[in-house]
C-alpha cells in the first residue's frame, strides 16, 4: 500500500490524500470580539468624506455665567458672560488583506486556494475593527496614565480620580488605582456579598461622582470572572443588548465583557510612568475597564475598489496566478479626546499607543516601553472635554 502525497510539492499549503473529501473549517478561537458591543456606535459628526487623513469636530465648551447683582444706586456696567469653543481631530486609517493562489494547483488539489480568505472575510474584517478598539482603550489608558502619575506637557500629575477632586482639574488621570487590592476581596466578618467586589463600585463613584450612569461595561479577563463567579456575584438573569447576551452583576449595574487580550500596562511601561515625575505612582499592575456606552465611535470609510482580483498570467510558465485583496477602513476615536499622533500617514494599531518622547524627536511618536518621560513629553491622545465626567473610559487598575 502506498503512502498518500500530503505535502505535494507546489501545493505545501494543503493536505492531500488520495480519496479527498471535502475540506471542514477549524473554528476560529480569537479573543471574542468587542466591536460589536455597545461601548461602540456610530457618530454623526465624524465626516469620513474629508480631504487629507484627518477631520475635525467643534463644539461650544459649557458656560461659566457671571452673575451679577443688580442695583439701584451703583451705575457700573455689568460683566457679563463669555463664551468658547473648542476642536477636536480624528483620523483615518485604512486595512488591506489579501492573497495569491496559483492556478493549477487546482488540478491537483481541487480546491480553489482563494475561497478560503473569500469565505471569511468578515471574520477578518471583524477581528481587525476588535483589535483596533483594543487599542485606543490602551491608548487612552496610556494617556491617562501619563496625566496623573508623571510629568508631561500637561504638567505634573497629582494621581487618578477620588471621591473629592474636581473632575475639571487635569492633573487628574482619568483613572482609579487600587493599589494591590484584588478586585474581589476574600470574604471576612465585614466584607461579604456585594462588598466583595466594591472596589469597581467605588471606581464608579470616584470617576463619574454624582453623574454616575445607569450602567456601564466592564471589560475584564477571565481570572476577575471566575473571581466574581466564585463570590456568586453573577446575575441569573442576562441582559440582550443587539445580538449580544452579557452576564452582568450588581443587578445589572455592570455589563461583563470577557477578553483574554492584554489590556494592561506591561512592567516597562508602568515603570516608564512611575518614574515619569508625578505623584503618586500607580501601584496596580492589572488593569479593567469601565466603559460607558458609545465611548469609542466607528465610522466605515468608503474604500476604493473594496474588492480586486488580479491575474498574471505569464507566472509559473504559463500556469499563471491569482490575487484578490479586500480592503477597508474606519475612524475608530474615543470619546472627548483628539488625535494628536502622526497626520500624515494610516495609522496601525500600535500607533494609537504610542507618544512623542521629546528626547527622541518631536514629530515621530515612539513606544512607552522603555523610554524616559520629560516635561515636554505628550501623548497621541489628548483629553479635550473640559470635565472628566464626560469622559468614557476608566482603566481601574489593581492588583
Amino acid at each position: 500500500m502506498s503512502t498518500p502525497d500530503t505535502a505535494l510539492s507546489g501545493a505545501s499549503a494543503f493536505v492531500l490524500q488520495s480519496a479527498i473529501n471535502a475540506y471542514t473549517d477549524e473554528a476560529y478561537t480569537n479573543a471574542k470580539k468587542i466591536n460589536s458591543t455597545g461601548i461602540v456606535s456610530s457618530n454623526p459628526q465624524i465626516k469620513t468624506d474629508t480631504e487629507t487623513y484627518i477631520g475635525q469636530m467643534r463644539w461650544y465648551k459649557p458656560l461659566n455665567p457671571t452673575i451679577n447683582v443688580a442695583s439701584l444706586v451703583t451705575a457700573t456696567d455689568g460683566t457679563g458672560t463669555t463664551y468658547s469653543s473648542d476642536y477636536l481631530t480624528y483620523i483615518k486609517t485604512v486595512r488591506t488583506h489579501g492573497a495569491t493562489k496559483v492556478n493549477m494547483q487546482e488540478v491537483v488539489t481541487q480546491v480553489d486556494g482563494l475561497a478560503k480568505i473569500g469565505r471569511d472575510f468578515a471574520e477578518t474584517r471583524a477581528q481587525d475593527e476588535h483589535n483596533a478598539v483594543l487599542a485606543v482603550l490602551r491608548g487612552v489608558m496610556m494617556t491617562e496614565a501619563m496625566t496623573g502619575a508623571a510629568t508631561t506637557a500637561a504638567g505634573t500629575g497629582t494621581g487618578g480620580q477620588t471621591f473629592t477632586n474636581d473632575p475639571k482639574d487635569k492633573k487628574f488621570g482619568f483613572y482609579v488605582d487600587l493599589g494591590s487590592a484584588l478586585p474581589v476581596i476574600d470574604a471576612t466578618s465585614t466584607k461579604q456579598g456585594a462588598a466583595r467586589a466594591e472596589g469597581f463600585l467605588n471606581a464608579m463613584g470616584m470617576a463619574w461622582k454624582d453623574y454616575e450612569p445607569a450602567y456601564a461595561y466592564l471589560v475584564i479577563n477571565p481570572a476577575v470572572m471566575a473571581s466574581l463567579r466564585s463570590a456568586n456575584l453573577v446575575d441569573q438573569t442576562k441582559v440582550k443588548d443587539g445580538n449580544v447576551e452579557f452576564d452582568t452583576i450588581f443587578s445589572g449595574k455592570f455589563r461583563i465583557i470577557q477578553t483574554r487580550a492584554t489590556l494592561g500596562l506591561s512592567t516597562a511601561e508602568l515603570q516608564t510612568i512611575n518614574t515619569g515625575g508625578g505623584t503618586p505612582d500607580i501601584a496596580g499592575t492589572k488593569t479593567s475597564f469601565i466603559v460607558l456606552p458609545g465611548s469609542i465611535a466607528m465610522e466605515a470609510l468608503s474604500v476604493p475598489f473594496p474588492t480586486e482580483i488580479y491575474r498574471d498570467a505569464r507566472k509559473y510558465l504559463g500556469g499563471g496566478t491569482t490575487d484578490i485583496w479586500y480592503r477597508w477602513g474606519y475612524v475608530a476615536h474615543p470619546a472627548g479626546y483628539s488625535w494628536n499622533g502622526a497626520m500624515d500617514a494610516f495609522p496601525s494599531d500600535a500607533n494609537y499607543c504610542e507618544f512623542y518622547d521629546v528626547s527622541v524627536s518631536t514629530t515621530v511618536p515612539q513606544t512607552l516601553s522603555g523610554a524616559t518621560l520629560a516635561s515636554g513629553d505628550r501623548p497621541v491622545w489628548v483629553r479635550k472635554s473640559d470635565s472628566a465626567i464626560s469622559l468614557g473610559i476608566l482603566p481601574v487598575f489593581h492588583g
